[in-house]
């Protein structure tokens, strides 16, 4: 039996700068407060919880007055901001660069074309916080396409820029991109649309790395967060190339698997996935045949 920890998983640097951000400040003032989980991994949550960490909502971040707040690399909507300059908020901002980057390109893109009547397009998930974040850069005005039955909300006759959410699929991007360019087509409005391949490289090169990864092991065990979207996209891909893929969430749920003594076993995870994690899973593999 062999196990292998994938080397291309684990944390991107947008997520190691928000955890870092959130330890130093912790190690200083021994609390802080997050608006939403830092990262989509329930144990690495409660590990940063236990250093003093403490999430809170929105609705209880409008209440907050002189203290500190960190924002977490999805980034925030302006509203944010203008809440803390007038409660007197500290925020500690652990924005990832990448995202911060696109927030920018779509406010002035916004701003550009406002007399133009144009249409801000952003293709992610609906209540996503980087949706959320990049939708606020349009006032709200901006049109979210998450799948090809929201591309009938578009006016056809007026200007429309495309961008993507930062963590999107590849691939669904461009089947809306070419689905948004036929109907301005056959409206006649061809030269109208123009889009932008805003979805960060560490997510297009994860899914590559992952694929080849699966299909060198004879049993993948793919470390993840219920709720990370990343992570049930790249166990789709583990899936696809190798049918005997497993998810899972804690260490427990190992004991749900049978290994054997003769296949490889590949370990990977999310970029929201910690690598201590996935070295425990390692470890509770190991011991398992042990006991045997």
């Amino acid at each position: 039996m062999g196990i292998t920890i994938d080397k291309n998983s684990g944390f991107c640097f947008g997520v190691i700068h928000a955890i870092e951000s959130a330890e130093k400040y912790l190690k200083k003032y021994k609390h802080l407060y997050s608006l939403g989980d830092i990262v989509h991994n329930n144990e690495e949550m409660k590990r940063l919880i236990s250093l003093g960490l403490e999430v809170i909502s929105f609705e209880q971040f409008k209440q907050l007055k002189n203290t500190r707040v960190l924002i977490r690399a999805h980034g925030e909507p302006p509203a944010t901001y203008k809440i803390a300059e007038e409660n007197q908020i500290e925020l500690i901002d652990a924005t990832c660069c990448v995202v911060l980057a696109l927030q920018q390109r779509i406010k002035e893109k916004f701003l550009d074309e406002q007399n133009e009547e144009g249409q801000i397009l952003i293709f992610g998930k609906k209540g996503h916080a980087e949706v959320v974040g990049l939708l606020g850069q349009t006032e709200n005005k901006g049109i979210v396409i998450t799948s090809t039955q929201d591309i009938d909300r578009i006016d056809f006759s007026k200007p429309a820029t495309l961008y993507s959410q930062t963590t999107q699929n590849l691939d669904e991007y461009n089947q809306i991109i070419e689905e948004i360019k036929e109907r301005y087509d056959k409206s006649g409005n061809a030269t109208l649309f123009s889009y932008h391949d805003t979805i960060c490289r560490r997510v297009v090169n994860r899914a590559k790395e992952i694929q080849k990864f699966a299909s060198q092991h004879d049993k993948i065990i793919f470390v993840s967060g219920e709720k990370s979207s990343n992570g049930l996209y790249l166990f789709s891909l583990c899936k696809e190339a190798n049918p005997s893929s497993f998810f899972i969430s804690y260490l427990e749920q190992l004991d749900s698997i049978t290994f054997l003594k003769d296949e490889t076993i590949g370990i990977c995870g999310a970029t929201s996935t910690p690598m201590w994690l996935m070295e425990d899973v390692a470890k509770r593999v190991k011991e398992h045949f042990q006991e045997k």
